[in-house]
């Protein structure tokens, strides 16, 4: 394969997705059939009703679920036919999540947290740790711990591990879920800023049409196909 961290543009697509789930006796088949390219540098607003599979797409594009068949490309490459370890660097260095119940460290800082991908990576820097945390605006809250954060300001902790490693992707599932819809707003903002600024290819899970119509590209799921 070549190199997942070269600097050239990428695009990120599906092809024939399929995806199934048992329970109990009981095959439920999430996604059937689908195909999608993400336009590089552009915002996409994925929407569904739950239990559509949303958040199931977003986790195999994202390499942290495999499908049962089918493919996720990168530059044209096969995600999925690489090694372990080629997977895990790429997911590391290329993807930054974002996910409804923020999924912080409790025993660590937020400063702790947004370092967390840069150390796995054998590349920890506290000062641009803190830079993040300036730049979502909770500088102050630097060496609080996460059950010491509101709910909005630990999805800017989120936000900014996400943003660590500057990664070309970012993957939201239901960002603004759990939080009050001023904060909500003030989060997707924020995301929409970033994505903005930085020139990064956004997708974004969301059960709200308000939100969805603030992306560049609307993709709706049903039936476990895409339909637009």
């Amino acid at each position: 394969m070549s190199d997942p961290l070269d600097t050239a543009p990428l695009t990120l697509s599906a092809r024939a997705l399929r995806k199934s789930f048992a329970i109990g006796a009981n095959e439920i088949r999430v996604l059937r059939e689908v195909n999608v390219t993400f336009p590089a540098g552009e915002i996409t607003m994925i929407q569904g009703a739950s239990g559509s599979g949303k958040s199931t797409l977003l986790h195999i594009l994202g390499g942290l679920e495999q499908p049962d068949s089918g493919e996720v490309l990168w530059s044209g490459e096969s995600i999925y036919r690489w090694s372990g370890d080629q997977l895990a660097k790429w997911r590391n260095h290329t993807i930054g999540f974002v996910f409804q119940a923020y999924h912080l460290l409790p025993e660590f800082s937020a400063l702790e947290n947004v370092e967390m991908p840069a150390r796995l990576s054998g590349r920890g820097d506290p000062a641009i740790g803190r830079r993040l945390l300036e730049q979502v605006g909770i500088g102050h809250r630097t060496h609080h711990r996460p059950a010491e954060l509101s709910g909005g300001e630990q999805q800017r902790v989120a936000i900014a591990r996400a943003l660590r490693n500057n990664p070309r992707l970012l993957l939201a599932d239901e960002p603004t879920g759990n939080l009050d819809a001023a904060t909500g707003k003030e989060v997707m903002d924020l995301l929409l800023e970033l994505q903005s600024t930085q020139k990064k290819t956004l997708i974004v899970v969301t059960h709200d049409d308000t939100i969805a119509r603030l992306g560049q590209n609307k993709l709706h799921l049903a039936t476990g196909e895409i339909q637009r």
